[in-house]
């Protein structure tokens, strides 16, 4: 009897001790120290986020990437893409006129019928934005193309060379064109790394990593 007791008294010793060093430890006081403090809180700008690199950016809120613009061609071949990763109602799609200032371009045929031939083939070789200029100083040239830089539409040229188009050419043309970009809010990590992964296949688009426009 007295070795039960003895073990009850053991017992209760051990279970105060317990009680005591959790009030002490991880109590009620210490878990509302150990709360965010939201005098601390900063709100970053879209300049301080894309310095944070796309990982750590990928762990925020309200955080969106933007990849454009695309023509309309590559708007679709884009989505298409990025649909393997079911983004649903993080991506979104706007609409963006843009100055273009160069264009890619075949020059101008003899006619038309002979312009329209070219184009055919064009297409049928998966060029899908190929348009016979109709009017002017180039008139039944074939545009292939606006961008917004030089260098892109240089890009664009060696990218139609590797395909057999050796007669492709880059040239100055002020001109407004009407583009989409594709906007993914919040996202995951592995959309991040999607986006890094297909970008460079769509010359004359960029990555943009920054806070999320404010609803119109």
């Amino acid at each position: 009897m007295r070795t039960i007791v003895i073990l009850l008294l053991l017992a209760n010793l051990t279970l105060f001790g317990y009680v005591q060093l959790d009030s002490l430890g991880s109590g009620e006081g210490v878990r509302l120290a150990q709360q965010v403090q939201p005098d601390k809180i900063t709100l970053l700008t879209s300049q301080q986020v894309a310095a944070l690199g796309p990982d750590k950016a990928s762990a925020l809120a309200d955080v969106c990437v933007e990849w454009g613009q695309f023509s309309e061609t590559d708007r679709a071949r884009a989505l298409a893409d990025l649909e393997p990763l079911a983004l649903g109602k993080l991506l979104t799609q706007k609409r963006v006129e843009t100055n273009a200032s160069h264009w890619v371009y075949l020059p101008p045929f003899s006619n038309k019928p002979a312009a329209d031939r070219r184009a055919a083939e064009l297409r049928a070789a998966g060029l899908k934005d190929v348009v016979v200029v109709d009017g002017g100083p180039q008139r039944f040239a074939l545009a292939l193309g606006a961008f917004r830089s030089e260098d892109a539409a240089n890009t664009y040229v060696a990218e139609l060379r590797k395909r057999g188009i050796d007669d492709a050419k880059a040239g100055a043309r002020q001109q407004v064109v009407v583009q989409a970009s594709i906007v993914v809010r919040d996202p995951p990590q592995a959309a991040v790394a999607k986006l890094r992964e297909i970008a460079p296949g769509y010359p004359g688009t960029d990555l943009r990593l920054g806070g999320c426009d404010k609803p119109g």
